[in-house]
């Protein structure tokens, strides 16, 4: 069976029949034989239909004011992402080091290493005050516009999948506004740790976020807040959309399971990490190439690659310029090649082949044929841990604050939503 069949299959509706319990109020009706043995199809599809109208009531039920689903989603992704903070900064400065050999090499003795030299503040967590000012209201972004997209996605008559999966894919690409400027600010600040850092030259020396911006924007342009979004989005949405897909049919899985709307600590914490670790390895193949992409020496620098040939090769002719400084070599708008989202779980194969392409489809193609499958899941075991992490910390507390602001609402709330 193939990963798209597969995936097909467990969004399938036809996969809740499996779950059907005896505390489920719709009940499989007793069906009548016919000579061929065969069940009665019609009896079928009546039980199907009855189904499915009381899973919609039992969502609309569900359905909690927007203010409560954006306050809760806030504060559980900006948490997640704190926890993982650490985490992240490692995985930056593998990403980025620019010496060779390598000065970060494995997770644990890198993670070791930035904390004994750098410290916590301005070691692990550097660049921690532009990532929670992007976390906190992208995610706040992120599930209203989930919420929103989901809710009227399904009144419109699409499936209940298809509208978690549509949801989780509208909400990434509008919260992607706030958040990738916010990334390229924190991940610039976690390359370069403390100003005037005397363990790592980076290659970036920003007094604070503040002075990271207005750098960024004089020197380089506002674009320059947007760099590699085309990659970031490629990676992201799919993920998004795959991880609540998943977590909403495992939540109604479970909610049959246990006969009610509250299934438990224990569930809530496997529902959550399954969806986002089991997200994480199938976007796996979008992780490598975007980190390829981003990644490897950009040859098309033109002017720097010109600088460098004349200064190494000056022509036998003309004797070379004396007055030749190294400065704008040096800085050209300080842009370097790094991920600008979620930590990328994935280091480059020594001797890998040089993707030369900013297309992603073209990257897995070439992936693919150079490396084969393991090529294209290089990382899948850190990506994994990451994802699962990650998402079960956000939303379990997302469920928890939901619960509590239900029983404490902000906004008159009848369970159907404000009032």
């Amino acid at each position: 069976m193939s990963l798209t069949s597969w995936i097909a299959n467990f969004v399938s509706p036809s996969q809740f029949s499996n779950f059907t319990q005896t505390k489920n109020p719709i009940s499989l009706p007793h069906l009548s034989n016919h000579g061929d043995g065969g069940h009665n199809r019609t009896d079928i599809r009546k039980w199907e239909r009855k189904r499915d109208m009381h899973s919609m009531e039992e969502e609309e039920e569900a359905r909690h004011p927007y203010i409560h689903c954006m306050l809760a989603g806030g504060v559980g992704g900006s948490s997640g992402d704190m926890l993982m903070h650490s985490i992240d900064t490692v995985k930056t400065r593998q990403q980025g080091d620019p010496h060779i050999p390598p000065k970060y090499t494995s997770l644990s003795s890198s993670y070791l290493k930035i904390f004994r030299q750098e410290g916590i503040r301005r070691g692990l967590y550097s660049g921690v005050t532009p990532a929670f000012l992007g976390s906190f209201p992208g995610t706040i972004i992120f599930f209203g516009s989930y919420e929103y997209s989901k809710r009227h996605l399904i009144d419109a008559g699409l499936h209940h999948s298809l509208a978690y999966l549509a949801g989780g894919f509208l909400a990434d690409l509008a919260a992607s506004v706030v958040y990738v400027p916010s990334e390229v600010l924190k991940t610039r600040l976690q390359l370069q740790g403390r100003y005037n850092n005397p363990f790592f030259n980076s290659g970036y020396n920003y007094r604070s976020t503040l002075d990271a911006t207005r750098t960024i924007v004089k020197l380089e342009g506002v674009s320059a807040l947007f760099y590699g979004y085309k990659a970031t989005i490629f990676r992201d949405l799919p993920f998004s959309a795959l991880q609540f897909a998943f977590y909403e049919q495992e939540q109604r899985w479970a909610k049959q399971w246990v006969g009610g709307k509250d299934i438990g600590l224990g569930l809530e914490i496997l529902t959550a990490t399954s969806a986002g670790g089991l997200a994480g390895v199938i976007t796996c193949p979008l992780d490598v190439v975007k980190t390829r992409i981003q990644t490897q020496l950009n040859l098309s620098d033109g002017d720097t690659n010109r600088a460098t040939i004349t200064a190494s090769n000056p022509s036998p002719s003309k004797p070379a310029p004396t007055e030749y400084v190294v400065e704008p070599i040096q800085v050209h708008h300080q842009k370097r090649n790094i991920s600008t989202s979620s930590p990328t779980t994935t280091i480059p194969k020594a001797g890998s082949v040089t993707l030369d392409t900013s297309s992603v489809f073209t990257g897995l193609k070439i992936v693919y044929k150079t490396e084969g499958l393991a090529g294209c899941f290089r990382g899948v075991g850190p990506r994994f841990v990451w994802t699962s992490v990650q998402s079960g910390t956000m939303l379990v507390l997302y469920q928890v604050l939901l619960r509590q602001l239900e029983a404490n609402p902000l906004v008159p709330f009848n369970g159907r939503g404000a009032v």
